[in-house]
C-alpha cells in the first residue's frame, strides 16, 4: 500500500499519521523463518550452534593431538627422519662440510634453547642396563661424543640430550686462533668417511670459560642453589656434566703459533688452559695427537711428554674446587710401534695421569676402503688432500690399540690407590656391536663422532639398543 493512500485513509477515520520515528517502535517484531522447514522454533538454532561449537572443539582437539603426536616424533632421536632425511638432505644441500657443520651446531642450540631439541624418550632414555663405573662415577652408559663436533662449548646439554654418558668438547686453545684456511673439511659419503685439516681452530680457553662458568651458575639458580655448593659436590651432580650419570670431557691443546720447540712455552699452553676450565671440567683430554698442529704429534715422545703431562696435572690439582678434574691423555693412532706405545704408558704412569683416549684422526690413507668401493672423482680427490682421516675403516686399528695398550697398562704396578689407568676409545666406532669390541677389548668408554655425521643424532640411541640386544 502507498504512503499516500494510507494517509488519505487515516485522515478519513479522523487519525493522524505517526511520525516516522514512532511508525518504527510500533512495527511489531515478527521472528526471522529459518531455512529449514525441518527444525522449527529457536530450539533449532540452538541446537545447531550447539553443534557447530562441538564439531570446532573436535576439530580442534585433533589438530591439537596432530601437532603433539608431530612434536613427540620430531624430537624423538628414535624417528625415521633423523637418520635417513635430515643427515643426507644436509649434504645435498650445503656442498662444503664445514659449513654443514655449522648448521647443525646451530640448529641444535636453537631448537635446545626452544625445548624442542632431539632426545632420547621412553625406554631409550629409562634404560639403566648400560650403566658402567668411569673412573668415580656411575655413568648411565659407556657411549660418548669425541670432541671436535663442539669445538667452544655451545651445544653440551643438547649433546647430552642425545643420550651420551659422556661429551667431549674442544679442542680449545689458550688464545684464539682461526685455524687452517678454508676449505679444510672434506666428505667421502661411499666410505661414510671424512677428511678434515681445521687446525685446531678455537675461540680461546677465556671465551669457552666464561660460557661453562654461565652455565654452572644457571644449573645453580634453576635448583636454588650456590656456585659453590655445585663446585663443591653438595649438588650430588658431577661438576662438569651438572648431570647425574654424565661427564664433561675438555680438551685442552697449544696454540699453533706457539714454538714447536720450546718445552716451557708449549706446557705454559697447556697449563693456561688448564687453569681457566678445569674448574668447569669432569675430565681433561690433553690432546698432543692432531694431525694439524706442526710439532704437535712430536710430544708424543716420553720424555717430552712426561714433562707436559705432569705440568697439567700439577695445575689441575690446584684447580678451586673439592676434588680435581681427571686428566686423560690423547694420543694418535699412527703412533703403533710397540716402543711409541711403551713410552707414552711410561709418560702416562710417571705423571700422574689418570688415563689415555686411542686415538684420533689418520694421516695414513692405506687400507681405508677395505671393500673396493667406486669412488667418485670428488671423494677420490678428498682423499688425496692433507689432514686426518675418520671413518669405520678406522676400526680395526682402534680395536687393536685399545688391547695392545690395556695389555701394557695392565703390566704396570697400580696406582696409590690400587686402580689401573683408564682407557677411552675413538675412531671408526659406529655401531652397538663395535663398541662392545673395544669395551671387552679393555676401554671404559666407546666414542664416536663421524659416525654420528653420517648417521644422525640417533646414532647413539640406535648403538645402545644394539648393545642391549647383544647382552
Amino acid at each position: 500500500m502507498s504512503a499516500s493512500l494510507l494517509r488519505s485513509r487515516l485522515a478519513a477515520s479522523g487519525l493522524k499519521a505517526a511520525p516516522r520515528s514512532t511508525q518504527a517502535a510500533l512495527k511489531p517484531s515478527i521472528p526471522r523463518r529459518l531455512s529449514s522447514s525441518s527444525s522449527g522454533g529457536s530450539g533449532s538454532g540452538s541446537g545447531s550452534g550447539s553443534g557447530s561449537r562441538l564439531k570446532a572443539a573436535a576439530y580442534g582437539g585433533a589438530l591439537a593431538a596432530a601437532l603433539c603426536a608431530s612434536y613427540v616424533c620430531a624430537t624423538d632421536t628414535r624417528a625415521f627422519v633423523h637418520r635417513y632425511v635430515v643427515p643426507p638432505l644436509l649434504r645435498a644441500a650445503i656442498p662444503d662440510a664445514e659449513d654443514a657443520h655449522h648448521v647443525g651446531v646451530a640448529a641444535l642450540k636453537l631448537l635446545y634453547e626452544a625445548g624442542l631439541n632431539p632426545r632420547e624418550r621412553g625406554s631409550a632414555a629409562d634404560d639403566s642396563s648400560l650403566a658402567a663405573s668411569v673412573f668415580e662415577h656411575q655413568l648411565a652408559n659407556p657411549i660418548g661424543i669425541s670432541a671436535g663436533l663442539d669445538k667452544d662449548g655451545e651445544i653440551p646439554d643438547a649433546l647430552f640430550a642425545l643420550g651420551a654418558g659422556l661429551v667431549e668438547i674442544g679442542g680449545c686453545t689458550p688464545m684464539p686462533q682461526e685455524g687452517n684456511p678454508r676449505p679444510r673439511v672434506f666428505r667421502v659419503p661411499i666410505l661414510d668417511g671424512m677428511v678434515n685439516r681445521y687446525g685446531l681452530n678455537s675461540r680461546g680457553a677465556d671465551d669457552m670459560a666464561v660460557r661453562l662458568r654461565d652455565r654452572l651458575r644457571r644449573f645453580a639458580r634453576s635448583i636454588g642453589v650456590s656456585e659453590e655448593e655445585v663446585v663443591s659436590g653438595e649438588a650430588g651432580v658431577p661438576v662438569g656434566s651438572l648431570k647425574p650419570g654424565r661427564m664433561l670431557a675438555v680438551q685442552i691443546a697449544k696454540n699453533k703459533e706457539t714454538n714447536e720447540k720450546d718445552e716451557q712455552a708449549i706446557a705454559a699452553d697447556y697449563v693456561y688452559c688448564t687453569r681457566r676450565l678445569a674448574r668447569y671440567a669432569d675430565v681433561l683430554v690433553v690432546n698432543v695427537s692432531s694431525p694439524n698442529t706442526p710439532g704437535l704429534r712430536d710430544l708424543q715422545a716420553a720424555e717430552p711428554l712426561t714433562r707436559l703431562l705432569a705440568a697439567v696435572v700439577g695445575a689441575a690439582a690446584q684447580t678451586d674446587r673439592k676434588a680435581r678434574p681427571k686428566v686423560m691423555v690423547k694420543v694418535s693412532p699412527d703412533e703403533d710401534e710397540d716402543s711409541q706405545l711403551e713410552g707414552i704408558v711410561q709418560a702416562v704412569q710417571s705423571s700422574g695421569v689418570d688415563g689415555i683416549i686411542v686415538g684420533n684422526t689418520t694421516k695414513r690413507r692405506s687400507g681405508l676402503n677395505p671393500k673396493g668401493a667406486r669412488l667418485s672423482a670428488r671423494e677420490q680427490k678428498a682423499l688425496t688432500e692433507q689432514g686426518g682421516y675418520s671413518g669405520p675403516a678406522m676400526f680395526d686399528r682402534t680395536l687393536d690399540l685399545v688391547g695392545r695398550y690395556r695389555k701394557m697398562l695392565d703390566s704396570q704396578p697400580a696406582g696409590a690407590e690400587g686402580e689401573q689407568k683408564t682407557l677411552f676409545a675413538t675412531g671408526g666406532i659406529t655401531s652397538g656391536g663395535q663398541a662392545l669390541e673395544v669395551l671387552n677389548a679393555g676401554a671404559s668408554v666407546a666414542m664416536v663422532y663421524t659416525g654420528l655425521v653420517y648417521g644422525g643424532v640417533g646414532t647413539i640411541t640406535r648403538m645402545k639398543k644394539e648393545m642391549r640386544e647383544a647382552l
